[in-house]
């Protein structure tokens, strides 16, 4: 990968980048793990959707959920191999902003607890700990987390 590589950010709003959403989704989150017809219910219910690139090679995703009660809820995906580049906050930034440009009074994040990588990113940007779970049926405990805007 040469240095003139930039990331790009599309929308995963066709077949082949829903796909590409998912399969990052799901290699991050794989107790969240979700199925072609779930990620399009998520488009229809208006979240949006990114795939980020780092040249033709897929590096994350992301997820911009409505806003509810006043907070959109913002999740920065990056695969494994490219962590710590600087392309969460890409990602994060991108999502602010739209949720900013929404009205949102508040930025709420969703991260799995043994992801201590994006704990101490929601920390270093301000998040807050507000609850921590297990989901019914599940054994892996999620961590949700708040940034008052």
């Amino acid at each position: 990968m040469g240095g003139d590589l930039r990331l790009v950010v599309v929308g995963a709003d066709d077949a082949a980048a829903l796909q590409e959403w998912r399969y990052a989704h799901n290699l991050v989150v794989p107790p969240a793990a979700m199925s072609v017809e779930e990620a399009r219910e998520r488009l229809v219910r208006g979240y949006r959707l990114e795939n980020a690139y780092l040249g033709d090679v897929l590096v994350g995703c992301s997820t911009v959920r409505p806003a509810a009660d006043g907070a959109v809820t913002v999740i920065a995906r990056v695969l494994p191999g490219f962590r710590r580049r600087g392309f969460g906050k890409a990602l994060y930034e991108r999502g602010l902003a739209h949720a900013r440009g929404q009205g949102a009074e508040a930025v709420e994040t969703c991260v799995l607890a043994v992801n201590e990588d994006g704990l101490r990113f929601a920390g270093r940007h301000g998040f807050v700990e507000v609850e921590r779970y297990v989901l019914d049926g599940g054994d892996d405990e999620w961590v949700d987390l708040r940034l008052g805007l």
